[in-house]
């Protein structure tokens, strides 16, 4: 006797273990049970998932147990593979959401000692300015590169305090130094010209 029960069954579109039992019931029927078992899924609701069962003669189930099981597996094989789809997708966004959160966190911890080390700097800055050290708070002032948001507040502090500790350009520094000539009426005051002596 040939039968095509298992080619059938191949042709069913379904995600993980079906089972079948078979019992025999009152009046030569048959007590068949349908059972899909997804180990796959990690939802436990679907354990609430009852089994397909039903209790008809053997000529039934040979003209139309495919026909009667092939919605109702694939319905609840779809839903189960959903169910996994939706607990990955879950715990993706669980995921996601903690290394954002640790991101933001890490990047206002790394934003806030940046800050810090900035106040220290021009705390010490001042700290020289008032001292009248002008050249050192100069070199004290932090650098662009390393805090470039703060570009423009960093350049005006290293332009006042250069100001301020400038020196006069090096032609200026020798016209300064450089004496005055004595005037022509000085010179002639103190010397006396004895005119008597070409008379004679």
């Amino acid at each position: 006797m040939n039968t095509n029960f298992f080619t059938q069954i191949a042709q069913l579109d379904f995600t993980g273990n079906l089972q079948l039992t078979m019992a025999k019931g009152m009046g030569g029927n048959l007590v068949v049970s349908v059972m899909l078992l997804n180990e796959q899924c990690g939802d436990v609701a679907k354990n609430g998932i009852p089994p397909l069962t039903f209790n008809t003669t053997p000529q039934e189930f040979d003209e139309g147990f495919f026909e009667r099981i092939t919605a109702p597996v694939q319905k609840v094989s779809g839903l189960m593979v959903d169910m996994e789809k939706f607990l990955k997708q879950l715990e993706e966004v669980k995921r996601q959401s903690a290394m954002e959160k640790e991101k933001a966190d890490r990047q206002k911890k790394e934003q806030e000692a940046k800050d810090k080390k900035y106040t220290g700097a021009m705390a010490k800055v001042d700290e020289l300015e008032k001292e009248g050290k002008f050249r050192e708070a100069w070199m004290k002032v932090p650098d662009i590169t390393e805090f470039p948001e703060k570009a423009d507040e960093i350049r005006k502090r290293k332009t006042s305090l250069s100001d301020r500790f400038a020196t006069p350009s090096l032609f200026g520094a020798m016209e300064t130094a450089v004496p005055e000539p004595p005037k022509a009426e000085e010179a002639t005051a103190d010397y006396t010209v004895d005119e008597s002596d070409g008379e004679e």
